[in-house]
């Protein structure tokens, strides 16, 4: 754990989260997690009580990012349902004693793995995790958002045509070096996006293995987290998006399966993994695999660019990230662009 990046008075918040969290007997400790490159988020101890406080950073930020209103409203809704979420305490306003809005969760008890290959695990426990992801995010989008208050968590229409616009423009707003090919995939998607096809379901948006927390045994997903990106559209995002993630380097910021014996790991195959995840939500296999795939890669690059531009502002939580996002950035380019023809065999 590093130095929390927000200023604040202690006895100011300790009296703030005293009025609004249940046996809250005073703020012992406040220590940031570590990792990631977003919403900073903290453990804070109160007796023998902990919680998990997550909130906006400090700075100048980008358009519609660090949302974390949204977040605290699709988890707390979510909590009716078979998706795995923690408990939701508490949502200050921007004027909070942080400087910024966070909110206040339940701080559960398991495992975050951040290695996708799952190096200290055996082959059977594998396998029945990737079963348990699959199964998660089957949950999710069989939700219907109107049946858990949702039905106005993003706007009608096209969800791709509004995701490519929107990302296109959260990447030029962040754009440092002109990039041939990104502007290559840009055009190519908004010359090939699918009809609509009517799937309306609430999208994660940040679908992978290290935003979610296993049971202490593994045996099953007990929370789902970090729903910065979630909104409403097109379930097929979230599943392409996780296959991208796999796809990448084990070397990488993210680390991934890339050059993985998946097979002798017990690790389902890419074709696999959404054959079960259909098969739970009882739907056909995607036909615009190309598209998804291409799309994904695309989000990521402006996510990355995004961090690296408030690293060069003095607003990331991880500066020292950015050389090797911005090294990543042309890789990604480039699998984006093979991926315009691939297909789910």
């Amino acid at each position: 754990m590093t130095k929390p990046l927000h200023d604040f008075d202690h006895a100011e918040l300790s009296t703030y989260l005293a009025g609004c969290l249940p046996n809250f007997a005073g703020l012992d400790t406040i220590t940031r997690f570590s990792g990631g490159q977003s919403n900073p988020t903290y453990k804070i101890t109160s007796g023998n009580q902990s919680y998990v406080m997550r909130a906006k950073p400090m700075g100048k930020l980008l358009p519609s990012a660090h949302q974390v209103a949204r977040e605290f409203q699709v988890m707390q809704a979510l909590a009716q349902t078979d998706v795995p979420v923690p408990q939701m305490y508490h949502l200050s306003g921007d004027n909070s004693p942080l400087g910024t809005q966070f909110f206040v969760m339940e701080l559960l008890d398991g495992n975050i793995h951040w290695d996708p290959a799952l190096p200290l695990l055996d082959s059977n426990t594998r396998t029945k995790m990737y079963t348990a992801m699959a199964e998660t995010l089957a949950a999710l989008h069989c939700v219907d958002p109107a049946d858990v208050g949702l039905s106005d968590y993003g706007r009608a229409g096209n969800y791709f045509d509004r995701q490519v616009a929107r990302w296109t423009k959260q990447y030029r707003a962040a754009e440092t070096d002109k990039i041939a090919d990104i502007d290559w995939v840009i055009d190519w998607l908004v010359d090939n996006t699918p009809a609509d096809d009517g799937q309306v379901r609430i999208v994660h948006g940040d679908f992978r293995m290290d935003n979610m927390m296993f049971s202490p045994d593994n045996s099953h997903v007990i929370g789902l987290l970090d729903w910065e990106l979630s909104t409403l559209g097109n379930p097929m995002a979230d599943i392409a998006y996780q296959c991208m993630c796999l796809r990448l380097p084990q070397d990488g910021l993210v680390k991934g399966l890339a050059g993985i014996d998946r097979t002798a790991l017990g690790i389902p195959s890419e074709q696999d993994y959404v054959a079960a995840y259909c098969t739970k939500r009882g739907v056909d296999a995607p036909d615009a695999w190309g598209f998804y795939m291409t799309f994904a890669y695309f989000r990521l690059i402006a996510i990355l660019q995004g961090v690296i531009k408030r690293a060069m502002d003095g607003n990331a939580s991880n500066p020292a990230s950015m050389n090797m996002m911005r090294a990543a950035i042309p890789q990604l380019a480039d699998a984006a662009r093979a991926a315009v023809t691939e297909k789910l065999a």
